[in-house]
């Protein structure tokens, strides 16, 4: 989803181990809803040792799959894979994938970092009795081929995201053309196959080769709309799956980016508010429109005179984005736009900055997107949708996102159409949690996918703010998935919402004025969510 909820920068891994092919059976296509039957070439996976931040942490791999399902026997590319082997023999529960979302972010560490956030919350018991899986979907990060596009396509400075006239609109335009171009140009052969649905035959021929009949599913933002694909095409396969921060199915893919404009206004000025709240420390005003007019007077000026010479307004909205994701941004954001404020230092702010952004993950965004299901090709709907959006009030983030999904406009391959999500008898009860005023994934998404699966359970924050919040600090949501990992136990049903857990005060409308607090960021120390 829109944009990656980074706590800490994650470490780049290498991958060791040797590549072992998976095949797949006849039956299933890379857009059918069909399960394929998929079988390993009969050695299962040859584990070696990681490398990087997760070296004599876990064991890693290359497990080859087809490209194309359709022809199993047909060019090959490679899944990079991670495992954290249980340790309660006793007690063991099988095999548990996590996925960060995205669509493109990289999940090889998250097989490490599921088990460090279970323990952190008080459940190291049930981490103990999975082995943890992480993995890279296709064309992202150690996989191979890995997916890029442009790697110079987010350096700063930026063009402005917002057009002041049709000059400055076809400037990104022509941006985002030439970028859909050098896709094409680089990895069109790849482009036709990166739907979630050959993600999801991914999933299952790693599944296969593990030798595990059943998997359990830890997804956290794209990866819900992951995890409910996979249990549409192979129900019988699913022994437990955890869905956090859930996309709705009715808006896959463009109309997802509109509802998020909407949300992403609300949350960036509960941000706004926060601030005016501790006016006496951040001195940009007493009030949220005080503070917001600040801020917008600040972005214009970085128009003129990039801030660091290095941050435009682009780059300023994308860094402050993120206190729309996560209440634990509040803080070390609004340190940072006072220290250039007041003070006129530019190093707190530049210390955010991703000089050139993360190209791999936009260029999988894109594709997969793209691929996934239809987009509007004619640009005047964009356009219309944008003028329309922000002179209703949703100003801050709405061209951003325009810019952020525009390859797709332009993209080689028409996508479509998109996967229909449906239940099955045979799938087991799926545990879905949602914080109330998610920006990411608005709350709509919540109540949706729910209502596609009648076997789940949906677990709502209330008040909550940050995207995906499980495993973060709130024990009335983090004991219910770690009990439901344990035993499989879900809330009773009920009308809407089948439980309801408030958000905790202290994380989601925190106290600089308190120590924990002015440390800055705490929690999940990977991303979740859009690369």
């Amino acid at each position: 989803m829109k944009r990656l909820v980074l706590i800490t920068a994650a470490t780049a891994l290498g991958v060791g181990g040797t590549a072992v092919a998976v095949t797949a059976g006849t039956g299933g296509t890379a857009r059918s809803a069909a399960p394929v039957a998929a079988a390993t070439a009969g050695k299962g996976i040859a584990w070696g040792a990681c490398t990087g931040s997760l070296a004599g942490k876990a064991e890693c791999a290359q497990v080859q799959v087809p490209l194309d399902y359709r022809k199993p026997k047909g060019k090959k590319i490679s899944i990079a894979v991670s495992r954290v082997k249980h340790t309660d023999t006793k007690n063991y529960q099988g095999v548990l994938f996590v996925n960060p979302g995205g669509p493109g972010g990289s999940g090889l560490a998250y097989s490490d970092g599921l088990k460090r956030w279970l323990g952190g919350v008080g459940h190291a018991n049930v981490a103990a009795k999975y082995d943890i899986i992480g993995f890279d979907p296709r064309g992202v990060g150690s996989s191979k081929p890995a997916l890029t596009c442009d790697p110079n396509f987010s350096n700063p400075i930026r063009p402005d995201y917002v057009p002041r006239n049709a000059k400055e609109e076809r400037a990104w335009i022509a941006k985002s053309r030439k970028y859909a171009a050098d896709c094409k140009k680089k990895f069109g052969w790849l482009l036709p196959h990166m739907r979630t649905t050959n993600a999801a035959h991914d999933v299952n021929a790693i599944r296969a080769a593990l030798g595990a009949p059943k998997i359990s599913w830890y997804g956290f933002s794209y990866g819900t709309y992951y995890g409910a694909t996979y249990a549409t095409l192979f129900p019988k396969r699913v022994k437990r799956m955890v869905l956090d921060g859930n996309v709705n199915p009715k808006t896959v893919w463009y109309d997802a980016q509109l509802e998020q404009n909407k949300a992403f206004e609300r949350n960036i000025k509960l941000w706004f508010r926060w601030t005016a709240k501790y006016d006496s420390i951040y001195k940009l005003g007493k009030t949220q429109k005080a503070v917001e007019a600040r801020y917008y007077k600040l972005r214009a000026a970085a128009k003129k005179a990039p801030i660091g010479g290095k941050i435009g307004p682009s780059e300023l909205d994308d860094i402050v984005l993120s206190a729309g994701y996560n209440t634990g941004y509040y803080i070390p954001f609004a340190q940072a736009l006072s220290a250039w404020a007041v003070n006129k230092d530019p190093k707190p702010l530049l210390e955010w900055l991703n000089p050139g952004g993360d190209d791999n993950g936009f260029a999988v965004y894109n594709a997969v997107q793209g691929a996934d299901a239809k987009w509007p090709r004619n640009w005047s709907k964009w356009h219309k949708d944008a003028v329309r959006l922000y002179k209703q009030g949703y100003r801050f983030n709405t061209w951003s996102n325009v810019w952020f999904n525009a390859p797709v406009a332009f993209w080689p391959v028409k996508g479509g159409p998109a996967l229909k999500l449906k239940s099955n008898k045979a799938l087991p009860g799926i545990l879905m949690v949602q914080s109330e005023l998610d920006g990411a994934t608005p709350v709509a998404g919540g109540y949706a996918l729910h209502k596609v699966f009648p076997s789940s359970r949906l677990v709502l924050e209330l008040g909550g703010k940050t995207h995906s919040n499980t495993l973060n600090g709130n024990k009335c949501l983090d004991d219910r998935v770690a009990a439901y990992l344990d035993t499989g136990k879900l809330p009773k049903s009920r009308r809407g919402a089948d439980a309801h857990c408030k958000a905790v005060p202290a994380l989601n409308d925190p106290n600089p004025n308190t120590a924990k607090a002015a440390s800055g960021t705490a929690g999940k120390d990977l991303p979740v969510g859009r690369p």
